[in-house]
């Protein structure tokens, strides 16, 4: 029976259905906390699949192909070298589970298999596997160890049950997405969990960018007397061994290093960052296209983009029309030299007299309206699509939440591209990025940040022509979407009635442009995507 246990934690950025890849990644890591005198090593949830892979793991060939990884890793513990606790999808008597898989000198120890399957928010777990039994540790050189996985923690049963059947340490495993605040909640699950069952307690998470998702690492170990012992950097992959030793009749971590907790603005642009970087570069695109306006939203996307790829893999180009002022041609300037990104003037007016003369037939003596602004947004959206299927780079969308959830935007038009960094991101939320990042270097010109925020599709236009303050319009979406406030409890909150009913209208109303909109990165509670899944044809009003 041993007295120290070494536990090397692999915070890995698994990109889903590369099982090669990620096998690969998985044999660094073992490599790196072998260099650390790890004893065994513990990787995220479904590491060798990616998560979440979706119908992909329905798939037979994708199944059989991570069990051969499995089957590869456990050949590779004939080294001598540190156990894995390794997650894969796993095939068992016609049954598909979640499961984790000791591996050591050549053998699979044991298994245990997810037993709580989310099915809510990004989740659809219930479509994929089968739920595990309620699973007692597994046993390695002496030690009891649980391992339930990620949901399994969430509620009391699985962890109750490891401690009954004699769990000595958790080790944890899960790919949990950020979302703002959401830090504060696993600690204090953890904790629960602890003090319910007595037990240290490791909850490694998975980082890196998967379509909407981003996972944000932030592992941490909490020892029996609930105190933190080591926490991870968040938003980027690492590897770092911690130390149990046996304490009279238990276990206790000793002290690792802690990284600094983040604040929840600087949190939202790293996972901005981050989530657009992944999906870039798992994507296989060179370099990304943006409209740069003169605006807050352009210049925030801009600002990522170049942090999330470097400033050479950024093409912004300026697309000005006979109502772009110039001072927005000034600041779209401005702000691409401050970023130090690549700059174009491309103008649309030659494409919006071809489409007046070619439209006069039907259109005759009827006056301009939206429709006209609607096609100076849908020669943008040409323009920026040419640039990439000719020069290779993906549209970047910078519509922001505000904006995406009552419709503010064209179909075809600025709503173009692959994908979208703010689409989870409230235009008051977009002005206080824009100024965290100016503190740490100014990148964004102060007028932009100062000036009324305008389409201009007409002359003298501004967003409030159409739309409340801004602050305002986001209480009343937050209540609407994150909170499912129905209108009389928002008027009740002091809001105007009937701007309450027609922002309730307008988000329902929109939601045939958001099922056409691009992915983007989920930061709140409650993305207008795929957690917020509303009838295109809803005659409900409430």
């Amino acid at each position: 029976m041993t007295d120290s246990l070494k536990v090397g934690l692999a915070q890995l950025n698994p990109k889903v259905g590369d099982v090669a890849g990620n096998l690969a990644r998985v044999r660094a890591a073992r490599a790196e906390a072998k260099a650390q005198g790890a004893d065994l090593v513990l990787c995220a949830e479904a590491v060798l699949s990616g998560y979440p892979a979706e119908d992909l793991w329905l798939k037979p060939a994708f199944q059989a192909a991570c069990r051969d990884a499995v089957e590869a890793l456990r050949a590779d513990t004939l080294d001598g070298g540190p156990a894995l606790f390794v997650t894969a999808p796993w095939a068992e008597d016609g049954k598909l589970y979640n499961a984790i898989l000791a591996l050591d000198q050549g053998e699979i120890l044991g298994k245990r298999y997810k037993v709580d399957l989310p099915n809510y928010g990004v989740f659809d777990d219930k479509r994929v596997f089968s739920p595990g039994p309620m699973p007692g540790p597994l046993v390695f050189r002496g030690v009891r160890i649980g391992v339930p996985i990620c949901e399994d923690v969430w509620t009391p049963d699985v962890v109750e049950c490891v401690a009954e059947t004699g769990g000595e340490i958790l080790l944890v495993p899960n790919a949990s997405p950020y979302e703002v605040g959401k830090t504060d909640l696993r600690v204090q699950l953890a904790v629960q969990r602890v003090v319910e069952s007595g037990l240290p307690f490791v909850y490694l998470n998975q980082v890196g960018g998967q379509d909407e998702v981003v996972f944000d690492g932030g592992s941490f170990v909490l020892g029996a007397d609930r105190r933190l012992k080591a926490k991870l950097a968040s938003f980027v992959e690492q590897v770092t061994t911690v130390e149990f030793r046996r304490n009279g009749a238990g276990w206790e971590c000793q002290p690792g290093p802690i990284a600094p907790e983040m604040a929840g603005i600087e949190s939202i642009y790293r996972a901005m960052v981050l989530g657009l970087g992944d999906y870039v570069n798992k994507t296989g695109f060179p370099s990304v296209v943006i409209g740069l306006s003169g605006g807050v939203d352009s210049a925030l996307t801009a600002a990522v983009a170049a942090d999330a790829l470097g400033p050479s893999r950024v093409h912004a180009i300026m697309m000005p029309s006979p109502y772009t002022s110039a001072e927005s041609l000034e600041d779209a300037a401005a702000c691409a030299r401050a970023i130090g990104i690549k700059y174009d003037i491309v103008s649309i007016e030659p494409a919006m007299k071809a489409f007046r003369a070619m439209l006069a037939p039907l259109f005759g003596d009827r006056p301009a309206d939206v429709t006209e602004e609607n096609i100076q947004a849908r020669a943008r959206g040409v323009t920026l699509m040419a640039v990439s299927n000719k020069l290779g780079g993906m549209v970047l969308t910078t519509g922001n939440k505000s904006e995406m959830a009552v419709g503010y935007a064209t179909l075809y038009g600025d709503m173009n591209g692959g994908f979208n960094v703010l689409k989870d991101v409230y235009k008051t939320t977009v002005f206080e990025l824009c100024r965290w990042r100016n503190r740490q270097g100014t990148v964004i010109p102060e007028r932009i940040l100062a000036k009324p925020p305008s389409a201009e599709l007409r002359s003298d236009q501004k967003d409030s022509d159409s739309l409340p303050p801004y602050p305002v319009l986001d209480a009343i979406l937050k209540g609407l979407i994150e909170r499912d406030l129905d209108a009389a409890t928002l008027a009740a909150e002091g809001h105007d009635p009937a701007l309450v009913d027609r922002i309730w209208r307008l988000l329902e109303g929109a939601e045939y442009k958001r099922r056409q909109a691009p992915p983007g990165v989920k930061i709140t509670s409650r993305n207008v995507s795929r957690e917020r899944r509303y009838p295109i044809v809803n005659g409900f009003r409430g």
